[in-house]
């Protein structure tokens, strides 16, 4: 279909290009050959009358002019997606819809434990992705690469939709055999021993750092810096270090006897998580209803909003 000269299943094509910005990765993506998919963005050039993508080095990057294509494009996408194909399939039964989620391990095993294998039995034909959050940011949803991202409140803009999820304290952990750290850990304890920390994307959304130097007015000494909360966990064991993360991730882990809790002497921040999605969505059926599913199955932990 072409509109104003423009054949339309193109921009699905740029869509997918400027997010991978490699023609292999996007040929797969398009179910398409490499020499066709660098004939769609030979006709991309052709019509835009620019390169887009420029190979430099083994990498692709984008033109100053594709990037500003890249957020309107995605946007388009995203109201087709949500506003006119999404009223089509909004039977739970029957759906084969695919959401694509960015939601951490925590969330996952804490969550949506309960959440994944109950949605296997109501609508067996829905399909999930989960992104990590440790590489990709909200900027994501508007590009249309996630359906659905689940992260601390602080990560929300006012221009996403959003909703509260659950609250959690924040716990420090250590490994269960550890002999040299008992209940308890003192101020001065706690900035001697080397710590395990979490990093997400470009920031690190659940640092406590600054919260320590304004509160408790030092710093700890952070030793490893890992990609998800499950690593956080295997890092410190056999060791002596301790680490910082949600309550309800740390009991999990220590209901398996690999770490204890240990009491600080200062109450942390307690985490709040929020359910963040693009109001191109807001209205999408099936949307609206997994976002509901998620937020019945989150009661138990929202009752604390």
């Amino acid at each position: 279909m072409r509109f104003e000269q423009l054949d339309l299943n193109l921009l699905v094509a740029l869509d997918i290009l400027l997010e991978e910005q490699n023609i292999t990765k996007s040929a797969e993506r398009l179910h398409l050959s490499q020499s066709a998919t660098s004939g769609v963005l030979a006709r991309l050039r052709a019509f835009f009358e620019d390169d887009l993508l420029v190979q430099i080095g083994k990498k692709m990057q984008p033109t100053p002019f594709a990037l500003e294509l890249q957020g309107p494009v995605a946007g388009v996408l995203a109201t087709v997606r949500g506003s006119i194909i999404g009223k089509k399939a909004n039977n739970p039964e029957t759906s084969e819809r695919n959401f694509k989620i960015i939601a951490s391990d925590y969330v996952i095993q804490v969550i949506l434990a309960d959440f994944i294998p109950y949605i296997a039995k109501v609508a067996p034909k829905v399909t999930f992705e989960f992104l990590t959050p440790f590489a990709n940011d909200i900027s994501v949803l508007s590009k249309g690469g996630a359906d659905l991202m689940i992260a601390p409140e602080s990560v929300a803009l006012d221009s996403y939709s959003s909703v509260p999820l659950m609250v959690d304290d924040m716990a420090c952990i250590t490994d269960s055999n550890n002999k040299h750290i008992g209940d308890f850990l003192t101020i001065e304890q706690f900035i001697s021993l080397g710590h395990v920390s979490v990093g997400f994307a470009r920031v690190s959304h659940l640092s406590v750092e600054q919260w320590l130097v304004d509160n408790v007015k030092s710093q700890r000494r952070v030793e490893i810096i890992t990609n998800d909360f499950s690593t956080m966990v295997y890092s410190l064991l056999n060791t002596d270090r301790v680490a910082i993360l949600p309550s309800q991730f740390a009991q999990l882990h220590a209901n398996r006897n690999s770490v204890k809790i240990v009491k600080l002497p200062f109450q942390l921040p307690q985490l709040k998580e929020s359910m963040i999605w693009h109001p191109t969505l807001e209205n999408d059926p099936m949307h609206k209803w997994l976002r509901q599913k998620i937020l019945d199955c989150s009661k138990k932990f929202r009752e604390t909003l």
